[in-house]
């Protein structure tokens, strides 16, 4: 909960290199939390278009795409520069980690210190290259499917982090809000969003057990396709039933906050990729269904996650007067 008190003048700058750091302005942080959330997303659709084109191994080295070269080579082709471009874009979400950290560093020597963003701004930052290694134990394993799954799960957490900190950047000087009064609520959201990452794990072994295992002499899980997308559908049927429920419990208290409003998201998202996954199934898996397969995944994850934020704090428009975040 805030706290009104009078507004103290802002300590003096840091000595040393954050000293030169000018301080970030909110939209700053705001544009540099989105960035984020959407290079986070953005991993996720590449790192499946690496798979869906069979350039899984198109590095058969990691960290050096081969023994003798840090890059792809020419007589690498296709499927050498698909994969050594989706570790490029590592990097990219390695400079934008790094400036929301600066960033979020820089302002608690202010006089509006944003701590609510400084643990999700530090596992981004550290999470990044943590999956960088696992990616490349993907190589090692000779894309073993259940080191890619875990490969996927971990970027799963890391746009859950990142739609957190998205939501927390939106919060005007950092003010925490009122908690929704609702502790149920905030449970049966709980249990949706982790509902929504058993749906995206079940959908990885689905996946895994199907064709596209991102080089042709892959191993597969072993499991039948048909059997593990029938397990996967009855997850989806529970997602679904929760999500409408979490919508009509927020509807019956008197529509508290945004909550009904990221519920009917999430529960759009969720008929989105049921009906994604219904048409690719029936097609038998065609490479572009799977890929926005895989991009809703991601969006569902998300919306997933902002529908347990909303129903734990009320939105907070603008900070009333003289009032600092907790």
């Amino acid at each position: 909960m805030t706290t009104a008190e009078t507004r103290t003048p802002a300590p003096p700058p840091p000595a040393g290199l954050w000293g030169r750091l000018p301080l970030p302005s909110e939209r700053v942080i705001r544009s540099l939390a989105i960035a984020s959330l959407v290079s986070q997303i953005g991993i996720i659709v590449t790192g499946g278009a690496v798979r869906l084109t069979g350039s899984g191994l198109g590095c058969p080295e990691w960290p050096r795409c081969t023994p003798d070269s840090l890059t792809a080579t020419p007589e690498m082709g296709v499927h050498g520069l698909v994969e050594f471009g989706n570790r490029t874009l590592t990097f990219v979400l390695v400079v934008i980690a790094a400036l929301t950290f600066a960033a979020v560093w820089r302002t608690l020597r202010s006089n509006r210190p944003r701590r609510d963003l400084l643990v999700p701004s530090v596992v981004l930052l550290l999470g990044i290259p943590a999956q960088a290694v696992i990616g490349g134990m993907t190589v090692w394993s000779d894309l073993n499917p259940w080191v890619v799954m875990l490969h996927f799960m971990c970027s799963a957490a890391l746009v859950g982090v990142a739609t957190v900190m998205v939501r927390r950047a939106q919060r005007p000087l950092g003010v925490v809000p009122p908690r929704l009064d609702s502790p149920w609520l905030g449970r049966l959201a709980l249990v949706t969003m982790a509902t929504a990452y058993l749906v995206v794990y079940l959908g990885t072994i689905v996946t895994g057990s199907g064709p596209h295992a991102g080089d042709p002499d892959s191993p597969r899980t072993g499991f039948d396709v048909a059997s593990v997308s029938q397990i996967h559908a009855h997850a989806v049927a529970l997602l679904v039933g929760l999500t409408v429920g979490l919508y009509a419990a927020a509807r019956a208290v008197g529509s508290p906050g945004r909550l009904v409003a990221a519920a009917s998201v999430l529960f759009l998202v969720e008929l989105g990729q049921s009906l994604i996954g219904a048409v690719q199934y029936i097609l038998e898996l065609p490479e572009v269904l799977v890929g926005l397969h895989m991009l809703g995944a991601a969006l569902l994850i998300a919306a997933a996650v902002d529908a347990w934020f909303a129903a734990r704090w009320l939105p907070v428009d603008r900070p009333a007067p003289g009032v600092r975040s907790a």
